[in-house]
């Protein structure tokens, strides 16, 4: 706990309980770990709704069918998981503007919405492609020893830092 009595998860039981994961879904599915395919297929899903079975004459929904499938589970355990998480860590509170960003951007809706769909199109275009999205490089590709998954994974990190130092030493 800390000093607001909230629970502290562990970062190394998580750690091993996503290894864990990774090792039972290649066990039992011989898939790696990976998210940003259950978005396209999602997308898809919705697509279906206004045009039905047509959209399964493009080459990419039939590459990726879009259906609920275990990559589609998995984001919703994930979601359902940070939920639990945050409930019973006692730290479940909405904030509708990070205090961060409120300290140096402001509150203004415009801006944050048009970050906000700029950040979504650009990691939904590199996740499509590097084909595979941070879990799918960082854990899965990682763990498979795949040199470009171990690229892909030194870039985040080297960005990561990157985006800190601005944000937190460089910003006012």
């Amino acid at each position: 706990m800390n000093s607001t009595g909230a629970v502290v998860w562990s970062p190394y039981l998580v750690g091993v309980g996503i290894g864990a994961l990774s090792w039972l879904a290649f066990l039992l599915s011989d898939k790696p770990i990976g998210c940003s395919t259950a978005y396209t297929r999602t997308s898809g899903m919705i697509e279906q709704l206004f045009r039905g079975k047509r959209i399964r004459e493009k080459p990419y929904y039939r590459k990726f069918n879009p259906t609920v499938d275990w990559e589609w589970m998995l984001v919703a355990g994930i979601v359902l998981g940070s939920f639990l998480s945050a409930i019973t860590s006692r730290s479940l509170a909405p904030h509708w503007i990070p205090a961060a960003w409120a300290e140096t951007f402001g509150t203004g809706f415009t801006t944050r919405w048009l970050v906000a769909l700029a950040g979504g199109v650009m990691i939904g275009f590199g996740a499509r492609w590097a084909n595979g999205c941070t879990s799918g490089h960082g854990i899965s590709g990682t763990l498979q020893l795949a040199v470009s998954s171990w690229v892909v994974f030194v870039c985040l990190f080297a960005s990561g830092v990157a985006t800190a130092i601005i944000l937190f030493a460089l910003v006012p």
